[in-house]
């Protein structure tokens, strides 16, 4: 998660799937950090549900490219075209299919909060 010039939140995900070894870099903006938490939430148990759908896309590369940019759209989600990930991330492992617990997720709000605001620290002192 990092701020954008526009002071939004910009939340990028490289979700890895491990049944078939693939993965899908999406990011979504979000206005304030607790929207992000909860769209972050959302996007994850998207992912998790459409995983079969999204691999078709994704691995198998219909003819219509547009086909998947539509797909994770429909979670307010885009595809993550920039080769390099962030070097501060905090990672979620989920099983398929499962709920997204909202205690797994604790750790994991402490960690970007505090991305965030070390973010700010190093781009004000600047």
């Amino acid at each position: 998660m990092e701020l954008n010039q526009n002071g939004k939140y910009c939340v990028r995900i490289r979700a890895a799937f491990t049944r078939k070894d693939w993965t899908l870099p999406v990011y979504f903006l979000a206005s304030s950090f607790d929207h992000a938490m909860r769209k972050l939430e959302e996007c994850l148990q998207f992912l998790q549900q459409h995983e079969e759908r999204l691999r078709f896309w994704g691995v198998d590369h219909t003819d219509d490219p547009k086909v998947g940019e539509e797909l994770v759209q429909e979670a307010g989600l885009r595809l993550d075209r920039r080769s390099e990930f962030p070097r501060r991330t905090a990672d979620v492992a989920l099983t398929p299919e499962s709920r997204v617990p909202p205690v797994l997720l604790a750790p994991v709000r402490r960690g970007l909060a505090h991305s965030v605001e070390t973010g700010r620290a190093n781009t004000a002192g600047r």
